[in-house]
């Protein structure tokens, strides 16, 4: 069997785990996961989902607060003598000396199409940027930033009305298979890892609070995919009497208004002038309050 310790931390990465954990061709001989983080109001340490499935598992568990830095994991990950290590949104950078302990590679499951959207948030960028279509990718991890050997590359298309919830899930979906056809492709020298084309690289930089901010100057479209690029998480928001409205739902329609400005409401939802065309909000959720029809919240404004 191929022995494996896995390194990932969001729910994208649970279905993977939980795969190559059930094959019997795999044998996944530790997790490795972010540190407990405060969450919710009360700010309690919680687990991350990886790791919640690791204990539920009797699968070993290593947080490192740094990876690159904590010489005792790397000793004791070395004792389980892996062919590869797997990372999937991890969230920490591995230094040469951790790569360097696994037989074969050390394997990262990449979800966009390489060399575009190299970076931090892949998924969000290529609807906010309008794509039609991303797709995932396993690569040979290098020290470089997302710039290893394509191993496989599986297109996913995007349609007009996906939010990255609905992407985010269709990637964790459709990556399991790949991990493991590419784990036993190396390991038996059947598939070839081929290099990186340098043209069409792009980056996939982290998001920033004001790139979140609707800039009602803009076309009902870009509004639109900024909606869904970022649909809860971190989430679209305008203010509104000095209250942040995170906007959940969209879509864009034919027509013109001042710019920032409600043209019409009714039981579809809200519309709002923007630079070209109009964008329907569908769902919004007002600052301390739970989500709600666009609708509900234009009644309470008005009242």
């Amino acid at each position: 069997m191929i022995k494996i310790v896995f390194f990932g931390t969001p729910d994208i990465g649970l279905k993977s785990l939980d795969y190559l954990n059930k094959s019997d061709k795999i044998n996944v001989c530790a997790v490795v996961t972010q540190p407990d983080k405060p969450a919710g109001r009360g700010h309690k340490l919680q687990m991350s989902p990886i790791k919640k499935y690791a204990l539920e598992n009797n699968l070993p568990v290593y947080q490192p607060k740094s990876i690159r830095k904590e010489q005792e994991i790397q000793a004791e990950l070395k004792k389980y003598e892996p062919d590869f290590f797997v990372t999937f949104a991890f969230g920490q950078i591995l230094s040469q000396e951790v790569l360097d302990i696994p037989k074969y590679e050390t394997i990262n499951l990449h979800a966009s199409l390489l060399p575009k959207y190299r970076g931090a948030n892949p998924i969000q960028r290529a609807i906010i940027n309008g794509d039609k279509e991303t797709g995932i990718c396993t690569m040979i991890t290098e020290l470089g930033l997302d710039c290893g050997d394509i191993c496989q590359k599986l297109v996913i298309p995007i349609s007009d009305t996906m939010n990255c919830e609905q992407l985010w899930e269709e990637i964790g979906e459709k990556s399991p298979k790949m991990i493991e056809q590419t784990l036993e492709g190396i390991a038996n020298g059947t598939l070839k890892p081929e290099k990186q084309c340098e043209n069409g690289v792009c980056m996939a930089k982290k998001l920033t609070k004001d790139e979140c901010l609707i800039d009602w100057s803009k076309s009902n479209k870009e509004i639109h995919n900024l909606v869904r690029g970022i649909c809860r998480s971190p989430g679209a928001y305008f203010k509104h009497n000095d209250k942040i409205i995170k906007v959940i739902e969209t879509t864009p329609i034919e027509g013109t208004a001042k710019e920032g400005q409600i043209a019409n409401a009714s039981k579809e939802g809200v519309d709002m002038g923007c630079g070209k065309g109009l964008v329907r909000l569908i769902k919004v959720k007002p600052e301390g309050k739970g989500e709600m029809s666009a609708k509900d919240w234009y009644n309470g404004i008005r009242g």
